[in-house]
């Protein structure tokens, strides 16, 4: 997988995947910093990739100049643009010539391989959800974010498609986070976590003993529960929990990483001899703040929709819109939704011969 910057995280090893042409439709107006900052990485994307191409979607004015200037480029003309502010399921149906709405319809119609947008999350999972279309079978698509954890990433879904959730749901979060870690980063039999409030079995509410029954049950890689503390230490590859707590999670651990590096940044300030001792190690700081940054990973894959569709931090920069991309193109490559497409598929018929064989259970003691 391409990755581009010097925040480069080292994952995914010994994952081969053979080159071929892939194309990826850019939500130009997506992101905090404007189209510009969005194409400069989509060049640099296309320069990293010489099998990508892209589709920039946006008003004629910003892309055709950009699609003019770079041979595996297109433009698609979108008239309109999908704010933050807008409620995304309403936004998606009135705007359907919006950057968010035309670049999932690009997927749909087989005119792209896969989406990247920055745009507001909302918006990006609703039109992937009506436009795309879910993978059979599935019960509801999730955002999983990897984190980079200590000993090598972890994979946290759903980090906020599905603030209410059943616990059944989240065996599928499993089972789909299991498909991206192994095709994506490259990890063998990925050991699957259930967030809760203690590691003991019995701890949590009614859902979260639900879903650890569910889990040990139908997920063979389920290793038990995860305490909030240790989601960072490497001690699970995937781990689970509805939308809601995802995505508080998710977003303490980011501002928790802001805020510990001003703290450094003060106290490397303090005082001459620690100003001397900060030129010392300005270069061991850089490679952690760029290990602990988003950026590394791009965005946040959409699992079980018909395609690959990344969505980017809002503030994303150049560099992690060309790692999104890359991300994009990556997961088009793997056929993570053909895998998930499978391995719900072989779930599903697990499940039913597992219900019929208890219904003729029954039956016989009845009689």
């Amino acid at each position: 997988m391409a990755r581009i910057g010097p925040e480069t995280p080292s994952h995914g090893q010994g994952v081969v995947f053979v080159a071929e042409p892939v194309t990826i439709a850019v939500d130009a107006m997506g992101g905090d910093f404007g189209p510009d900052v969005v194409l400069a990485g989509a060049a640099r994307a296309l320069a990293a990739d010489p099998d990508l191409h892209l589709v920039v979607v946006g008003p004629s004015a910003v892309v055709e100049p950009f699609a003019a200037g770079h041979d595996r480029a297109q433009a698609q003309a979108a008239s309109e643009v999908i704010e933050m502010g807008e409620h995304p399921a309403a936004a998606v149906r009135a705007k359907k010539d919006s950057s968010i709405v035309v670049g999932c319809r690009l997927v749909k119609e087989g005119a792209a391989d896969g989406f990247f947008s920055a745009g507001s999350t909302g918006a990006c999972l609703a039109a992937a959800t009506l436009v795309v279309g879910r993978v059979k079978g599935v019960k509801r698509p999730a955002l999983g974010q990897v984190l980079p954890a200590y000993a090598r990433p972890c994979l946290l879904i759903d980090v906020g498609a599905n603030a209410d959730c059943k616990p059944e749901y989240l065996v599928q979060f499993a089972q789909m986070g299991i498909v991206y870690m192994e095709a994506i980063m490259g990890v063998e039999n990925p050991r699957v976590g259930l967030l809760n409030i203690g590691a003991e079995d019995t701890k949590g509410d009614e859902f979260a003993q639900k879903a650890h029954g569910l889990l040990a049950a139908s997920v063979p890689q389920f290793s038990g529960n995860c305490e909030g503390g240790n989601l960072m230490a490497g001690d699970f590859d995937v781990v689970v929990c509805d939308g809601f707590t995802g995505n508080v999670c998710l977003k303490t651990i980011e501002g928790t990483a802001k805020t510990l590096f001003k703290y450094v940044k003060d106290a490397l300030m303090s005082s001459l001899p620690s100003k001397l001792g900060a030129l010392l190690v300005k270069g061991d700081l850089a490679r952690l703040k760029g290990k602990l940054s988003p950026e590394a990973y791009g965005g946040t894959p959409l699992l079980g929709v018909k395609g690959a569709v990344i969505v980017g931090h809002g503030s994303s920069s150049e560099t992690a819109v060309a790692n999104g991309i890359a991300v994009a193109a990556t997961t088009v490559r793997a056929n993570v939704a053909g895998v998930i497409a499978d391995t719900v598929a072989r779930a599903a018929k697990t499940t039913g011969a597992a219900q019929a064989r208890e219904g003729e259970a029954a039956a016989s003691d009845a009689r």
